[in-house]
């Protein structure tokens, strides 16, 4: 889908440069747009899961990470005076990766329900393009010709790559599709807005949409590519196997050897553009009302067909705690007297970490505090279940004996054995003084 110049103008301003203007920032939105930005989302995917799972960089890391990487190829696009490739695609590589982070965030660290994510999100974009268009008076990409236009498409662009990981994570949690099946839902939505756009359809509203719909694309096609040929656990997708490396390699040099070519052949520069080609669509207020009607009908029927996949026989929930796209299932309270086995076991494998360290078998110790991990994750939902309160602080203290073993927290250097018997001898004292209440309705 292009953008082109229409009977009713979504261009407010010149392209040229003059004052404060610059020439457009952006590229023309032409195929190869479209080919990259889908790329550019496949490597936001699978790159972000490479560095935070593979490498073990950590989910928290990771984000800083980019967030810090980020603000440096913006303030670099910032500087530059007109669209150029290199610095312009540099920064959508990033964002993608970027705007996944934060959604990943939210839902793995800080366990916030995707489908509030979503609506959150949807309603910062929302007031991100109110601003926009109260402040220029147009959210057409053919006009970022001042540094306040641009802020307000960094920021929409980073908003969506957020809004549409969490969309798309939520849908595949919804309907349990694997990644290959949920290629066609946002396959055939970018498909049915192009035809409506072709038809007449506000070109604005047409690009959004589909600039929207293309990040659970390319997720989805990251995640059929990278994800094992069969599921490790429960709910966990299945694809071809290459793995998010490999994924991220074949992708990222698809994107650079594009990119090299838009740079020789400046086909994407808007000034080129309007010279060489013609408005291909014209539309009218006629036009635009009945596709927007179109659109309505085709948001009802993805709302239905989702309602309908929901409602399939599925797995809903992980019995091993373990998947990334599925809550662990529930678990009934344990009574009394497992309560008290339970905590019983934690004090002896506290005692027995403890006599290790103190020998100096650091090797024997971490696999004692593994071990202790291990069962803490298995009996999670079943000790919450009868004192949230309680194992609340159990478990931030438990966060503590992992982190000075160097267990779950990325490729920090596990503290000296002083440290980790301080931190096992402070849960061994919360263990002692801190008892569950009698199994029955969680009290948190």
């Amino acid at each position: 889908m292009t953008t082109p110049t229409t009977s009713t103008a979504t261009t407010a301003t010149p392209r040229g440069a003059t004052g404060n203007r610059l020439l457009n920032k952006v590229p023309e939105v032409t195929i190869w747009f479209w080919i990259i930005k889908i790329l550019c989302t496949t490597v936001g995917e699978s790159f972000a899961d490479y560095i935070n799972t593979t490498l073990g960089f950590g989910l928290t890391n990771t984000m800083l990470l980019f967030t810090a990487i980020f603000a440096v190829v913006l303030a670099i696009q910032f500087r530059t005076k007109r669209y150029s490739p290199f610095p312009y695609w540099l920064t959508v590589v990033v964002v993608s990766v970027t705007g996944t982070l934060y959604t990943d965030m939210l839902t793995d660290q800080q366990h916030v329900p995707l489908w509030l994510s979503s609506t959150v999100f949807s309603i910062l974009l929302a007031l991100v393009f109110g601003v926009w268009w109260m402040r220029e008076g147009t959210l057409s990409i053919h006009s970022i010709t001042t540094f306040p236009r641009e802020a307000f498409y960094w920021l929409t662009v980073l908003v969506t790559f957020a809004l549409g990981t969490a969309t798309g994570d939520w849908t595949l949690q919804l309907t349990n599709w694997t990644p290959a099946q949920s290629v066609f839902l946002p396959l055939g939505l970018i498909a049915s807005i192009t035809l409506l756009w072709r038809f007449g359809a506000n070109p604005v509203l047409a690009f959004w949409l589909a600039y929207i719909l293309t990040r659970p694309l390319g997720a989805n096609i990251g995640d059929w590519l990278a994800s094992p040929k069969t599921a490790t656990s429960a709910g966990e997708p299945v694809g071809l196997g290459l793995g998010t490396l490999a994924t991220s390699l074949i992708f990222l040099s698809a994107i650079l050897a594009t990119v090299v070519y838009l740079s020789i052949s400046r086909s994407d520069v808007a000034e080129t553009h309007e010279i060489t080609h013609e408005p291909s669509v014209t539309t009218s207020a006629r036009k635009e009302r009945i596709a927007l009607g179109a659109l309505a009908l085709i948001a009802a029927a993805t709302v239905t067909l989702m309602a309908w996949a929901h409602n399939q026989p599925h797995v809903t929930c992980d019995p091993t705690g373990q998947s990334e796209t599925l809550p662990a299932c529930q678990k009934a309270a344990l009574t009394s007297g497992q309560t008290t086995a339970a905590v019983t076991k934690y004090e002896k494998l506290a005692q027995t970490a403890i006599a290790q360290d103190k020998t100096g078998t650091a090797a024997a110790s971490h696999a004692t505090v593994q071990r202790m991990r291990d069962d803490w994750d298995a009996d999670a939902t079943s000790l919450q279940a009868v004192d949230q309160k309680t194992w609340t602080l159990l478990d931030d203290q438990m966060d503590a004996v992992l982190k000075a073993y160097a267990i779950d927290h990325g490729k920090i250097q596990p503290a000296p054995a002083a440290e980790q018997e301080k931190q096992l001898a402070v849960l061994l004292g919360d263990l002692h003084s801190h008892r569950f209440a009698t199994a029955g309705p969680p009290t948190g």
